[in-house]
């Protein structure tokens, strides 16, 4: 009889703030494998050097590059664009997130959030195809 071990998905989280990278994973460990970075360079990085992740949870607001450059970034990188990236932010501004919606953000969930909340968000994004993500984000 063979069992199989099924693999956390993972979730790059990127926020320069150590106390929300610290409040994501201990929320989100027990169901996903939590990759806190520290920017948006980092996240980079992280990401044209490693394996593929599953999910990117992004702060908008951050040093040297914002959310924004950061998704623009990770967009036009062909091998990676298809990857969900949903904001995670305190930016509660309507503009802000018409803009995440107009260029194809997975969702907008605003701090503070619940766990309960995070993850039925995260549910719903990862179970979208990642052809589908820019076209029928979760935004709920």
């Amino acid at each position: 009889m063979a069992f199989f071990i099924k693999k956390k998905k993972k979730i790059l989280a990127v926020d320069d703030s150590e106390i929300d990278l610290d409040l994501v994973e201990i929320m989100l460990q027990d169901k996903y494998t939590i990759l806190p970075t520290k920017s948006g360079k980092e996240a980079l990085d992280y990401l044209l050097h490693h394996d593929t992740v599953d999910l990117i949870l992004l702060d908008l607001i951050m040093p040297e590059m914002d959310g924004w450059e950061t998704f623009s970034r990770i967009k036009d990188l062909g091998t990676i664009s298809h990857i969900p990236i949903s904001f995670l932010t305190s930016v509660h501004e309507t503009d802000a997130q018409n803009r995440a919606k107009e260029i194809g953000a997975a969702d907008y969930i605003l701090k503070p959030y619940t766990r309960e909340d995070l993850l039925k968000r995260i549910k719903i994004i990862l179970k979208k195809s990642p052809a589908k993500n820019n076209v029928e984000a979760n935004w709920g």
